[in-house]
């Protein structure tokens, strides 16, 4: 089925595909941030589609309780295998996070139709998975970059962000919120990294920052397993959540809608792709 090759993901990104998708009232959480598609392509009908779909559903159910979770589904050869991880925000509540996952699944699900592997960044969350394993695996390749408007060398404000830089290496934990006069920052760690892996990470994701979009307003710097981000607008302060027990429930309604429609999008395309093989004999 996969000819024995290395899944590796073009990143291509996807703005002109998402546009084309309907999503009439999709909140900020669940705007395009980058994704991209492994260039292998797997059987449909084969052990390895019927693992994928396993997996997706796992990530999918598990992001009602968890911000944060890995999975593996063996198969009977090592080719069927699939790895498979997701993350939200640190600051998102746990119904936001279970509607970010729930959409880059069902995003995935169009854009990376029959590849082995794919991987989706939405501003509230991280989906990856893959034939290949990726769990535990450090990785600082740079997959997007975007600088704001320059503001020259204003040392006033370059000494807030360089403020903003430092306390954000030095802070410690996963994720990590700061800022100084009006300007603000946000790094985060994939949760499958080690505290040392993690710090690393970020200081190249800081590093980069500060060389890359040396007199930026604002830049966003996401490598393979980390991305660090930098506003003098203040969107990266902690997000409230509404507690009231009518949003609480109007919230679960949805997550559960959404739960439905990802599952019968997944028994959908298994529908197509059968279609395909039945027509290709």
């Amino acid at each position: 089925m996969f000819g024995g090759a290395r899944s590796v993901l073009s990143l291509t990104t996807f703005l002109l595909t998402i546009s084309l998708l309907p999503s009439p009232s999709r909140p900020a959480t669940g705007s395009f941030i980058y994704g991209g598609c492994s260039q292998l392509k797997y059987n449909p009908g084969t052990p390895y589609e019927s693992n994928l779909n396993s997996l997706l559903t796992s990530l999918v159910n598990s992001a009602t309780f968890s911000s944060y979770n890995n999975f593996t589904i063996l198969g009977s050869t090592p080719q069927d295998v699939v790895y498979g991880l997701y993350q939200c925000r640190g600051d998102l509540p746990m119904p936001d996070c279970a509607t970010c996952v729930a959409h880059s699944v069902s995003q995935l699900g169009v854009l990376c139709f029959d590849s082995s592997g794919g991987a989706l960044q939405l501003q509230g969350c991280f989906v990856k998975y893959d034939n290949t394993t990726f769990l535990g695996v450090e990785d600082k390749t740079v997959l997007m970059k975007k600088c704001g408007p320059s503001i020259g060398y204003n040392t006033d404000a370059m000494s807030r962000r360089d403020a903003v830089f430092s306390g954000l290496a030095s802070a410690g934990g996963a994720y990590r919120v700061g800022g100084s006069g009006g300007v603000q920052g946000v790094t985060q760690c994939v949760g499958d990294l080690s505290s040392s892996e993690c710090q690393d990470c970020v200081s190249e994701a800081i590093g980069r920052l500060r060389t890359d979009c040396a007199t930026a307003v604002s830049g966003d710097m996401f490598l393979g397993k980390c991305y660090a981000r930098y506003s003098a607008g203040g969107q990266y302060s902690k997000a409230k959540s509404d507690s009231s027990e009518e949003d609480a429930g109007k919230t679960l309604a949805i997550i559960i809608g959404i739960l439905a429609g990802v599952a019968l999008i997944i028994i959908f395309l298994s529908i197509i792709r059968k279609g395909f093989q039945e027509k290709g004999k």
